[in-house]
């Protein structure tokens, strides 16, 4: 069994309707799909200044995914939803926003998504 029809048992019933779906407002030619030139084909002709496009690119090539046009983030949110004794009291190393950052080279990531502040 190959790895489409896997998928579409896995759907089952509904397999069709998330498989064959054809979006009928923004066209395949019309979408930007990332490669290893996503700051050339999608940024460069925008009106972002030369320090923006070269922290993207930064963050383009770096990490697991360097390189691919895809981007990984460590999301923290240092307790928004709830508080922060909730979110880190099981891991209170973590309430130390270097740990963070260290977390993220550590797996990988292109870079770390964050509230303003948190990472100060």
């Amino acid at each position: 069994m190959n790895t489409y029809e896997k998928i579409a048992e896995h759907f089952g019933d509904k397999a069709s309707f998330y498989l064959d779906y054809v979006c009928e407002k923004i066209t395949k030619d019309e979408l930007q799909t990332p490669s290893k030139n996503t700051i050339d084909k999608v940024f460069v002709n925008s009106n972002r200044n030369p320090e923006v496009l070269r922290s993207l690119s930064q963050l383009y090539n770096h990490g697991n995914l360097a390189g691919t046009g895809y981007l990984s983030f460590l999301p923290v949110d240092q307790g928004i939803e709830h508080n922060v004794a909730f979110s880190f009291c099981k891991n209170p190393d973590y309430f130390d926003p270097e740990n963070i950052i260290k977390l993220a080279i550590e797996a990988g990531c292109n870079g770390v998504a964050s509230t303003f502040g948190v990472l100060d």
